[in-house]
């Protein structure tokens, strides 16, 4: 499957934005944003157009692809399950992918990114309800409880970012216990808990037309 393999640090300056693709690098001063806050290329300094309506639902929807690393045809098969739920497009988009296992690890604090919880997800360091997975895009239910496997709790990247978990803020409908290194997902969340920032509307309407 393809997938970027550029620099993650570019991907923020064209979308203007923190996207926090390198983890703990970019609340530094080394984040590019804060370097370098204008869009990649020989001209991107000097850029000042003006952007339409349809530039702007781009960029949105382009924005949240890259921040939670998902391709263009499984975002779209993510909208359209998300038209077949009960209640607001966007809102149950955005349920969807703060669901992804990759996403929940991130949110738990086992991973310093997105990213990175992909690839510990893949090389099989964690279990779901006592179960193996290795599919990043695995969609985790109410009650369920993500775990670090028990091989796995002794390398030195598990016991780093159990010190550097309890720092991180918890999201309200995730519950986490470090001494047992496990994660639960106590309830569906509601969009105001999703700390994103993103207008969801826009790729609603991008995708709407």
């Amino acid at each position: 499957m393809a997938r970027y393999c550029g620099p993650k640090c570019r991907l923020c300056r064209r979308e203007g934005t923190k996207l926090f693709l390198k983890g703990d690098r970019c609340h530094t001063a080394k984040c590019a944003i804060e370097r370098r806050g204008y869009a990649p290329g020989d001209h991107g300094e000097k850029q000042r157009r003006k952007v339409s309506e349809y530039g702007r639902q781009l960029r949105e929807k382009q924005k949240v692809r890259r921040m939670y690393g998902i391709l263009e045809r499984q975002f779209r098969t993510y909208y359209e399950e998300a038209t077949r739920m009960k209640g607001i497009t966007g809102e149950n988009l955005m349920k969807l992918l703060e669901r992804r296992l990759d996403n929940v690890v991130y949110r738990l604090g086992f991973a310093p990114s997105r990213s990175a919880s992909r690839q510990l997800v893949r090389h099989r360091h964690f279990t779901v309800n006592g179960r193996s997975v290795d599919v990043p895009s695995f969609l985790m239910r109410p009650g369920d409880v993500v775990q670090v496997r028990e091989q796995s709790r002794g390398l030195t990247h598990f016991k780093m970012m159990k010190e550097i978990a309890s720092e991180r803020n918890l999201c309200d409908w995730l519950d986490r216990d470090l001494d047992r290194q496990l994660g639960t997902l106590k309830q569906i969340p509601t969009r105001a808990a999703i700390p994103t920032p993103v207008e969801e509307q826009l790729i609603v309407e991008l995708y709407s037309k």
